[in-house]
């Protein structure tokens, strides 16, 4: 009996549903909106799972593997696990994303890194969540394109364990070791992740050490505490982009072999939940330390440092939830708080520069000119947030609901650099750019706040078809990197006012119009949505065409609207259509650069229109469980920059998955991306108005066993 006790508590928590391929839409659950279970068919929102079944059948080698099925959805490949992600906005690194484990927050807003998800475990994952667009009165800052949740692995009922292994190609080989067990009040489960590869490009090797150890337990008929502890240690080398003759007669040159990033990352939470009759309390403390050692390959042609940046995190998310009989209302309240100290150490570093046969420029580091201070600071990020959200039901069919959030966030800056007083300092020494100056503010306080309302409904028009609509507003508060550490500058005066005006940035804010229609049959279940969001002040990185020196700068007004459509299709008994669609535009409504260049009503740099992805699966029972998948992938052309003067034609790409169960707890797998062996671009930019590529893998093979007892 209490082996069934810890079950339910377990789903009650807030853990993923696992559901067959032809369940239907509205019969699944979410769990990102509220932090705890809700049917999907009541969530105002577009939100699309990656189910565990389908995490552990793909066997993702990168986070994009599974993301990239969500319509709308694209995540490049950025090196190792590193990636850029377009949902709802361009491919972009920027922070309009918010990334969850268990509904945490993996990082503070003040130190948001675009890479978040390398330091999660996603193949040993319980599941994904991608809610898109800005989130609910739950979520503040960042929660602006999308957030992805992705949730840990339930313990398991009794005793189990897993292992497995695998191998491909460019030296590729990760171990995959998972187990856990339930013993009375107690259930838990252990998994680490052995991943390295020397890489397909030049001095591109990758390696990490990830683990999650959760820990349920029930205290009481009603209370539940579920503890997760996780690490990630990920050492990997960086690969930059090519010119056009090196991307076409030699894709697999790095010009950048010394750029490298070293990356530890361990988040410690645990939610305690008391669910009584009608209600429900629940309090989350956690705690977070991340630190990153960075050769950065993107600057090296306008401003070569090296730098590290260190932030720890303690806060706490808490909520209470009342449910009432009339109008089978529903009212959460809740407070977060967030207070994470960091610090950045940064030099300047001198370069060698030589042009190859094929033009491109290589770069090594000059040992023989000392590297040269340009940054040392603490700076504290501190956000407290209260919120209310509400649920009404004033017809059987219509489901209403609405919130209020309220951000009031703070960064309190210390300058250990010039004693605390404002003032720039020279980097390396030579000319523009291989050196140049760079501004310091004064010790100082940087203060955010806005208050964000919520709206929406959802409407049964059968129990096979549900609609929703809703409005949404939301805000981004600037990151400690966007707010102190200024850009690289020819004179002094120029740098110092460049690091006074970024004290100014002001916060993106973000409004939201979203309709969408779900519904099921007895083969097809669809899903189909359409948005129009603009930002205002979007925080956006100018670079300028002739230096490529980057500054981050308030544009006015950006507009995005869209179309997403998610299908799945029973065609036989053994076959099944999944399809997903995103279109969208991603323009400049108002953005004047300066007098005498205006981007306004131009579309925004790195954003295709056209998104899709298309799976056929074949799965008789003559394989008794076994599978074969072949993927079909389209990423539409896009323009490389602002100016709209050149563009990337985008590309097609396949894939082929297979499994097959050897016999029982026994299982082999092989996994073959870019199918045809097809040159493509994960990114493509404009360096000295001349196109950049960042060379995607060629075909690439990786096979595995696993066993299971």
């Amino acid at each position: 009996m209490k082996i069934k006790k810890i079950a339910v508590l377990i789903a009650a928590l807030g853990s993923s549903v696992a559901l067959a391929d032809d369940a239907a839409v509205l019969g699944e659950v979410s769990v990102t909106a509220t932090r705890e279970a809700r049917p999907v068919g009541e969530t105002p929102a577009t939100v699309t799972s990656v189910r565990d079944e389908a995490i552990a059948e793909m066997r993702p080698t990168h986070p994009k593997d599974a993301l990239n099925q969500v319509s709308g959805v694209w995540v490049s490949n950025l090196s190792g696990e590193g990636h850029s992600t377009a949902i709802r906005q361009p491919l972009t690194t920027s922070a309009v994303y918010l990334y969850l484990e268990d509904g945490i927050p993996t990082r503070s807003t003040g130190f948001f890194n675009h890479n978040a998800l390398y330091e999660i475990n996603v193949p040993q994952s319980g599941g994904l969540e991608v809610s898109k667009g800005p989130g609910s009165a739950l979520y503040g800052s960042d929660a602006i394109g999308g957030t992805v949740n992705v949730l840990t692995r339930t313990p398991p009922a009794q005793g189990e364990f897993e292992l497995t292994g695998e191998a491909g190609s460019h030296g590729w080989g990760r171990v995959l070791l998972s187990g856990g067990n339930t013993h009375g009040d107690d259930a838990w489960r252990a998994s680490l992740n052995l991943t390295r590869t020397d890489g397909w490009h030049k001095d591109a090797g990758y390696d990490r050490q990830t683990g999650t150890l959760r820990w349920d337990r029930v205290v009481g008929d009603a209370t539940m505490a579920k503890t997760v502890l996780s690490f990630s240690r990920v050492d990997q080398q960086h690969v930059g982009s090519l010119n056009a003759s090196e991307y076409r007669h030699a894709p697999r040159t790095n010009n950048i072999p010394f750029s490298s990033r070293q990356v530890d990352a361990l988040r410690l939470s645990s939610a305690i939940e008391y669910e009584g009759e009608r209600s429900l309390i629940s309090i989350t403390p956690y705690f977070r330390d991340n630190r990153m050692k960075i050769v950065p390959s993107w600057t090296a042609s306008y401003d070569p440092n090296q730098y590290r940046t260190d932030n720890q995190s303690f806060g706490f998310l808490s909520k209470y939830r009342q449910d009432f009989d009339t109008l089978r209302a529903r009212l959460i309240v809740g407070l977060d708080f967030d207070y994470s100290p960091g610090s950045r150490d940064e030099d300047s570093i001198a370069l060698n520069r030589t042009t190859n046969a094929y033009g491109g420029t290589e770069y090594s580091i000059n040992h023989a000119v000392a590297p040269v201070r340009i940054y040392k600071y603490d700076v504290a990020f501190r956000g407290i947030s209260p919120y209310v959200h509400g649920e009404i039901s004033p017809t059987e069919r219509l489901r209403v609901t609405a919130g209020l959030r309220y951000d009031a966030m703070q960064y309190d800056y210390d300058n250990n650099f010039n004693g605390g007083i404002a003032g720039a300092t020279q980097g390396v020494g030579g000319r523009f750019p291989g050196g140049g100056w760079y501004g310091h503010v004064a010790s100082t306080k940087v203060d955010y706040s806005h208050l964000s309302p919520k709206l929406g409904a959802t409407w049964a028009f059968s129990e096979n078809l549900n609609g929703f609509a809703s409005y949404t507003n939301a805000f981004r508060a600037p990151s400690e990197g966007q707010v102190f550490r200024g850009g690289r500058e020819s004179s002094a005066e120029r740098a110092q006012i460049q690091a006074e005006s970024l004290l100014k940035l002001k916060p993106v804010i973000v409004d939201s119009v979203e309709l969408g229609l779900r519904g099921k049959s007895e083969r097809v279940n669809y899903e189909v949505s359409v948005y129009r969001m603009t930002k205002k002040d979007d925080i956006i990185s100018y670079q300028d065409p002739l230096t490529n020196q980057r500054t981050a700068v308030n544009a006015g007004k950006t507009l995005h609207r869209g179309i997403e459509l998610g299908m799945g299709v029973a065609l036989a008994q053994a076959w099944r259509l999944d399809a997903s669609l995103g279109y969208a535009r991603h323009s400049y409504e108002r953005w004047a650069v300066s007098g005498t260049t205006d981007y306004s009503g131009n579309e925004m740099a790195s954003a295709p229109r056209v998104i899709a992805n298309t799976r056929l699966s074949y799965a008789p029972d003559a394989l008794n469980g076994g599978r074969v998948q072949l993927e079909w992938v389209r990423l539409g052309s896009y323009w490389r920059d602002d100016a709209n003067t050149s563009k990337y034609d985008g590309h097609d790409l396949l894939s082929l998955r297979a499994n097959y169960p050897l016999r029982e707890g026994l299982e082999v797998y092989a996994n073959v991306t870019n199918l045809l062996d097809k040159r493509y671009a994960e990114t493509s930019g404009l360096s000295s108005g001349r196109p950049t590529y960042s060379t995607g893998l060629p075909r690439t093979v990786v096979a595995g066993l696993t066993a299971k007892w």
